[in-house]
Parts: structure tokens; C-alpha cells; sequence
């Protein structure tokens, strides 16, 4: 992450565009409310446990999601927040769909990583953190769940730093726990903020101190609960760095906020934080070059297709990240994979379920482009220059399942629908060389389900999954004769993707190891980059 780069134009320098990572359950979609709330692009949070219709929040629009209250597919939402332009995109917190999530992680320039409190640093948490590492993005903690029982304030940061070998720098100390729980110290700015829990979308009382001296926090604070605070930001103070804007930046350190989501407390401070001390939409790479945002032309990739999101049209929205430049309704931009001009007439920005038409759009930016499965993940949109966006990455799938129509007749039906889900990345689809029908491939059983609810809601098509004698599948890459010659002696067991690439599908591990020692002109992959 540089600091040092050209100087963006102001439009684009306003722009943070992050995503909210965290474990199933730990507040995520309700911490995405209060953004819109905050952000004055909703009236009123809606609740995910609530009945009925009110449970359907903001940034879950399949119908599944709202029946079951979690997310299975990430959203984005633009909004102001003060002078900044927030593009935030909500990720499945459900591990069955990490891989929805890892693609997101290559469209954003931070994440902000929500913890329970009670629970600390979890499997799904620590799987999402790697990624971000990966990449090297920059990442805010949010320590959520405050106001109930929740783990000692040292040990919740201690198990972060041994956890995910990352330094944490407290931006605000909570003071008391549970229901003793009565705000928290902003400790960037010195202001004592206390948490109204009569009302749940109001947000804090925040009351300028000068320093823990300051006997204004006696009037606030019960002297228990004070002497206990004053201890603790000592020894805090002594045992944990200073915040370092560079080292963040990194992605070596994470400043962290305590709070509570559902109540609104503490979620106005981490916005805040991300304003002041988050990424300006940065460089990204591609096969040729890297893309600084402040380039003219525009540049942009797909890095999620989702169909059907208004069943009213049968339409399927790529959603772009603009890596560069400023982008106007109507231009002709290239589709780099065909070589073609498309126009874009019609882009649209999202919040959440509703949509609206997109007179521009800038670097850093997530604008959805409706089209008829021209797009596919990966794709990349330029003004001419032939231009390869690399590091979206696609998984093998760890179930394999065949699958059959309710009604054989629908055969074809069953084909096309497969075929949209395999663009959307919503499933590997592989079509066997022997054989009829296909296999279907997810990374969690969950999205088996997913599958035949969407199919038959969208197609109205049943269909049944069924087991398959396959349970992984892998890549095949090399000399073209080698590959072909391969394939002559393992009929049986390949198989072709919705790309039309080659793949080695098995039924034992031993079948992989057998093929890297026999094969060792080949390379057998459990990704494939998805640059188009």
C-alpha cells in the first residue's frame, strides 16, 4: 500500500471500498444496517432474527437468505458517509460459500473484520483473514456483541496477535462488560462515548474529555468501573503499539473497536475510521501492467455474476470494479475476452435490493452492468487496451454430486440453468467425456441445496442431487500433446468445465498422487485463475 503515489483526483481520493469479513453469527449483516443507517441510505435497520416479512434486511435479497437469516451472496452498496463515497460489499459469513467471498476480497482495498466478543478469533474468521493476507489489505477489527458476556479485553486482542500474527492497536477501550457494559473510550480522539440502550439506532452520546484526568469522567462513569478503566489504558498503553497509519496500511497492524452492532454503539467511530485512516482506491493488477486508479481511461473487471436478482426479468448483473478512470453511461467499452464493443447503457448502482441507474461512476467504484451472459467472472472492460485482471481465483470443489432433472424431457432446461449457475461461480459444473448428464462441484454441501432451490424457483425446474463415485476434481495443464495423450488413457475419468478446460476427476487421492508420479510433464491444479 503506497502513500506516495500521483495525487488522485478528489472524486476518487473520497472513495473507500471495503468489505465486512467475519464467522456466521458474529453480527456481520447487522453491522451492514447500521452502515446504511448511518450512511442515511436506509430509515430504519430491519432485523435478521425478526418474523416474517421484517426479516428480510437490506443486503439479503435471494429468497433463501431471507428465510434462513444468514448471507449466501455477497452484495455491494454505495452510499455517502461525511465527504467519503462508501462502497461497502457485504460477503457470505456462511463457510459453504467462501469462494463467493475470496473473489470478493479482489475487488475491495480493506476489510473490516468483525469478532463476537464472547467467542474471539473463529475457524471461519481465521480462513477470511488469510485471504486478506494474502493480498496484503488492510484490515479494521470490530469487536462486537460488547453488551453481553464477553471475554476479558486482553485476551480478545492477545488471541488476535498469536491467532493471526498481526499487531493490534486499540482505537477504543470498552468500559465495563455485559450489562455493566456503558460505552467505551475513543482513544484516537479522546472523547468518552456512552451507549443509550433505550433506543437501538440512536447513536452514542459522545462527550469531549482531556485526557483520563479529566474529572468529566467521573460525572459519567461509576468509580468502580472507572478505577478498573484507568488500569487497564495504562497497562494498554505500556503492552500494545501506537497506532501507525503506514504499518496499517500494510496490512501488518489492525486498529480495533469495541462496541455493540444491534444497539448502534461504536459503529459510527469504525465508519469514521475507516474514512480517516482507510485505503484510497489502489493499484490494480493486471497480466500486462498494473492500473493506478488516477489512469483516464477506464478500466474495470467482473469479479461476481449474479442472475436472476429481479425474477421479474430474467437478468444477470455483472458486478465491475472500476480500476481506473471515470466512467459515463453509454460509453463503449471493450469486452477484452471477445474482442467486442458493448455499450453500457444501463449500468446501475446497487443499495442493497434496490437498484438505480448510474449516470457515472469512478475509479475504486462497483457499478452492475445487466447483459445476457456476455460477462463472466474474470472478464475485464477497458476503452481498447487488451488488458488481463489476474488473481481471481477459482477452487476445486470438495463435493461432487450428479444431478437429473425431475422431468427428463427438461434435459436441455437443465443444461442452460447449470450453465448459468457454472458463469455465476455459483458452482463448478463439469460435463463427462463418458456418459451423459454432468457433475455439479461446490465447496459446501449448503450450496447443494441453494442450487435445486434456485433451479426450481427460477426455472421451475425440480431436480434431485445425487451421489457421484467422484469426489474431487483437479485442472489438467501442459503441452497440448501431452494433455491429449493424458485424456486417451483416463477417459473415464475426465471430464470438461462450463470454459471448456480439462479436468482430471477422482475418486481417491492415491488417483492424484498416481498422476504426479507418472505424469510429471503435467501439472494437475486446485485452482484456476479466472483471467479471461
Amino acid at each position: 500500500m503506497l502513500d506516495n503515489r500521483p495525487t488522485l483526483p478528489p472524486e476518487i481520493a473520497r472513495r473507500r471500498t471495503f468489505a465486512i469479513i467475519s464467522h456466521p453469527d458474529a453480527g456481520k449483516t447487522t453491522l451492514t444496517e447500521k452502515f446504511l443507517l448511518f450512511g442515511g441510505a436506509i430509515q430504519m435497520a430491519g432485523q435478521v432474527r425478526a418474523k416474517g416479512e421484517a426479516r428480510r434486511t437490506r443486503s439479503d435479497f435471494m429468497k433463501m437468505e431471507q428465510e434462513r437469516g444468514i448471507s449466501v451472496s455477497a452484495s455491494a452498496m454505495s452510499f455517502d458517509f461525511r465527504h467519503y463515497r462508501f462502497n461497502l460489499v457485504d460477503t457470505p459469513g456462511h463457510s459453504d460459500f467462501s469462494e463467493d467471498t475470496y473473489r470478493t476480497l479482489t475487488a475491495v482495498d480493506a476489510a473490516i473484520m468483525v469478532i463476537d466478543g464472547a467467542k474471539g478469533v473463529e475457524s471461519q474468521t481465521r480462513k477470511l483473514f488469510e485471504v486478506c493476507r494474502l493480498r496484503d489489505l488492510p484490515i479494521l477489527t470490530f469487536c462486537n456483541k460488547m453488551d453481553r458476556e464477553s471475554r476479558d479485553t486482553f485476551e480478545i486482542i492477545d488471541e488476535i496477535q498469536e491467532n493471526l500474527a498481526i499487531d493490534v492497536c486499540p482505537a477504543s477501550w470498552p468500559i465495563g462488560m455485559g450489562r455493566e457494559f456503558i460505552g467505551a473510550y475513543d482513544l484516537l480522539h479522546d472523547r468518552l462515548e456512552i451507549m443509550d440502550r433505550a433506543d437501538r439506532n440512536k447513536v452514542a452520546e459522545s462527550i469531549a474529555i482531556n485526557g483520563l484526568d479529566d474529572p468529566k469522567l467521573a460525572d459519567h462513569v461509576p468509580a468502580d468501573l472507572l478505577q478498573k478503566f484507568r488500569e487497564e489504558i495504562e497497562m494498554a498503553r505500556e503492552l500494545l503499539p501506537a497506532f501507525n497509519r503506514q504499518s496499517f496500511l500494510e496490512g501488518h497492524m489492525t486498529p480495533i473497536w469495541f462496541g455493540s452492532a444491534i444497539n448502534s454503539f461504536g459503529v459510527k467511530e469504525l465508519m469514521d475510521g475507516m474514512g480517516e485512516f482507510g485505503p484510497e482506491p489502489q493499484p490494480q493488477k493486471a497480466a500486462e501492467r498494473q492500473i493506478s486508479a488516477e489512469e483516464e481511461a477506464v478500466t474495470g473487471f467482473v469479479f461476481k455474476v449474479q442472475a436472476n436478482m429481479d425474477p421479474k426479468h430474467r437478468d444477470r448483473v455483472a458486478f465491475v470494479r472500476l480500476a481506473s478512470g471515470h466512467f459515463e453511461r453509454g460509453m463503449k467499452l471493450t469486452h477484452v475476452r471477445t474482442k467486442k464493443p458493448l455499450a453500457v447503457s444501463n449500468p446501475v448502482l446497487f443499495l442493497a435490493a434496490d437498484r438505480e441507474l448510474a449516470e457515472e461512476a469512478w475509479a475504486g467504484d462497483i457499478i452492475g452492468i445487466p447483459n445476457h451472459g456476455q460477462l463472466r467472472i474474470g472478464d475485464a472492460l477497458t476503452e481498447g487496451e487488451t488488458l488481463h485482471f489476474t488473481g481471481i481465483p477459482s477452487f476445486a470443489p470438495e463435493l461432487l454430486q450428479g444431478v437429473r432433472a425431475g422431468d427428463p424431457m427438461k434435459a436441455k432446461h437443465l443444461e442452460k440453468a447449470l450453465m448459468q449457475f457454472a458463469e455465476e461461480g455459483a458452482a463448478k459444473v463439469f460435463k463427462p467425456m463418458i456418459g451423459s448428464g454432468f457433475i455439479v462441484g461446490v465447496v459446501g454441501a449448503l450450496q447443494f441445496e441453494v442450487l435445486a432451490s434456485r433451479i426450481e424457483q427460477e426455472y421451475s425446474l425440480p431436480v434431485r442431487f445425487e451421489p457421484s463415485q467422484f469426489t474431487s476434481a483437479r485442472w489438467v495443464s501442459g503441452a497440448k500433446a501431452d494433455v491429449e495423450k493424458f485424456i486417451n488413457v483416463n477417459k473415464g475419468h475426465i471430464a470438461y468445465d462450463h470454459d471448456g478446460d480439462v479436468v482430471y476427476l477422482t475418486r481417491l487421492k492415491w488417483d492424484i498422487d498416481r498422476v504426479e508420479r507418472d505424469h510429471p510433464e503435467l501439472k494437475l491444479g486446485a485452482t484456476k485463475e479466472m483471467m479471461v
